[in-house]
């Protein structure tokens, strides 16, 4: 992964808060802000490799990043661990809501209990999240939300009705939590990946030759890895963006 050369000192000592942070973007973001000089605490239900990413960039910040093991599925232990994370760390300046299922699933096998469980995963979260973080947010004067949607929901992909629905609504409550929040000078904005490359990915759906095939698609002929994230991210984050709220940002390479 390259290291972001884009300094924003406004981030020293702040306390970042990533869900879904321990492989793929989520992981790129860890560190994306904790190389910023951010006390950031990630997320995660994968133990394995969280605690491989805070080993790795042991060290190598200055502040150690900190993982918490909780399934966002359970409301009450995820109100429990954002409580922990302002008691240790000091009020959260950033929420980044990455954590995300891009399960497919066929259409005609999908039932009520897959449905209910993939809108927790990829949706319900975003909302008690941002829910749990928002007091420490106006104790502290303001603060900024990034949600992550996709543009898989503007392909008309029929491989993921469900994934495809929640990264929908996630925008639709991006502009009403910014409605609700932007008051209290909590900005809310929204990121949609196109197609990054990750670890995941390729063992699971991508080839070489899917790869070169959505790469006809997009205007810049260059494979996005999870780092091509982190900028728009810090960006939307910082004192750069401050009159910014209740924006999506695409970044896909060019295809949409």
């Amino acid at each position: 992964m390259s290291v972001m050369s884009a300094q924003f000192p406004e981030f020293r000592d702040q306390t970042v808060l990533v869900s879904g942070g321990g492989s793929g973007i989520g992981a790129a973001l860890v560190e994306g802000f904790a190389r910023q000089g951010a006390k950031v605490s990630f997320l995660d239900v994968a133990e394995a490799e969280s605690l491989d990413l805070v080993q790795r960039l042991a060290g190598e910040t200055a502040h150690p990043v900190s993982f918490h093991h909780t399934d966002l599925r359970d409301i009450d232990a995820l109100r429990r661990t954002v409580n922990a994370v302002v008691e240790k760390s000091g009020p959260i300046r950033v929420l980044v809501n990455n954590a995300a299922w891009d399960d497919r699933h066929e259409f005609d096998d999908v039932t009520e209990d897959y449905w209910d469980n993939n809108q927790a995963v990829n949706l319900r979260h975003v909302f008690f999240t941002s829910q749990a973080a928002a007091p420490s947010m106006r104790a502290a004067g303001g603060g900024a939300i990034i949600n992550m949607s996709s543009i898989a929901f503007k392909l008309n992909m029929g491989v993921f009705p469900a994934y495809a629905a929640a990264k929908a609504a996630v925008i639709g409550l991006t502009k009403s939590m910014a409605g609700r929040l932007g008051p209290e000078n909590i900005r809310v904005n929204c990121i949609l990946p196109g197609m990054v490359v990750t670890e995941r990915q390729m063992k699971l759906w991508l080839t070489e030759e899917s790869i070169a095939r959505s790469l006809q698609r997009q205007c810049l002929k260059i494979v996005l890895k999870a780092d091509a994230i982190v900028g728009p991210a810090l960006f939307l984050a910082s004192d750069c963006a401050a009159g910014m709220t209740a924006q999506s940002l695409i970044v896909d390479g060019g295809v949409l």
